[in-house]
C-alpha cells in the first residue's frame, strides 16, 4: 500500500518543550476484533481453573512438608552426605518456590533460610541438625496454622529468629572466606523481608 507521504506530525508547543506526534500509519491496518466471550478468554479460563484446584492446595503443600520433614530424618539417621543434603535443599527450594502459588505465602521466608543454611555452610556436616530442626518445624507450624488469623505475625517473629540464627552460624563457619560472608550477610532490601 502507499503511504501517503503527505501526513505530517502533530506539534504541540509548551513554554518550555514541544511534543512532536508521528503520524499512526499502521491504524488503517489495524481491525478491531469481536469481544471475546468470556469463556474464550484465556485469563479467565486459567483463573477459573486456579480457583478448582486451589482445594487442592493445601493438600500439595502438606505432601511437601511431608517431603522435608522425610529428608530431615533421613539427613539426621545417615548424616549430610551429598544425597541428603540436596535431597534436604530441594525440598526447602521447592516449598519457597511454591508457598505463594499454593496459598502459604509465610513459609517462603523459612523455606529460603533453610536454603541458605545449606548452601553457604562450607562443610554440610558441620551443620547442626538442632538448626535444621528448627527450620523445618516452622514451616511444618506455619503450614498447619495457616489458617489462623496473627499466622503472619507469628511466622515473621520466627523467621527473624531463625534469620538471625542462621546469619551467625553462617557467620562463624565462613569467617575466613570475607567473599562468601559479603555475599550472604549483605542486608535486604526491602523492610519486612526476611531470610
Amino acid at each position: 500500500m502507499a503511504q501517503d507521504r503527505n501526513e505530517k506530525p502533530s506539534v504541540a508547543t509548551y513554554a518550555d518543550h514541544e511534543v512532536i506526534t508521528p503520524p499512526n500509519r499502521l491504524r488503517r491496518f489495524a481491525s478491531t476484533a469481536p469481544a471475546a466471550d468470556a469463556a474464550d478468554d484465556p485469563v479467565t479460563r486459567a483463573e477459573a481453573a486456579l480457583a478448582r484446584l486451589f482445594g487442592e492446595f493445601a493438600s500439595w503443600m502438606a505432601a511437601e512438608c511431608d517431603r522435608l520433614d522425610a529428608a530431615r530424618r533421613d539427613a539426621r539417621a545417615r548424616g549430610f552426605s551429598r544425597f541428603t543434603r540436596d535431597a534436604l535443599f530441594n525440598a526447602a527450594h521447592d516449598i519457597k518456590g511454591e508457598a505463594a502459588t499454593f496459598g502459604f505465602p509465610a513459609v517462603a521466608a523459612p523455606a529460603k533460610s533453610l536454603c541458605r543454611l545449606i548452601e553457604y555452610t562450607p562443610d554440610p556436616a558441620r551443620i547442626p541438625m538442632s538448626l535444621v530442626d528448627q527450620h523445618v518445624d516452622a514451616i511444618r507450624a506455619i503450614i498447619r496454622e495457616g489458617a489462623r488469623v496473627d499466622v503472619a505475625e507469628v511466622a515473621d517473629a520466627l523467621t527473624r529468629r531463625l534469620r538471625e540464627v542462621t546469619d551467625e552460624f553462617l557467620r562463624h563457619e565462613n569467617r575466613n572466606r570475607p567473599d562468601v560472608l559479603g555475599e550472604i550477610l549483605t542486608p535486604l532490601l526491602a523492610p519486612g523481608q526476611h531470610a
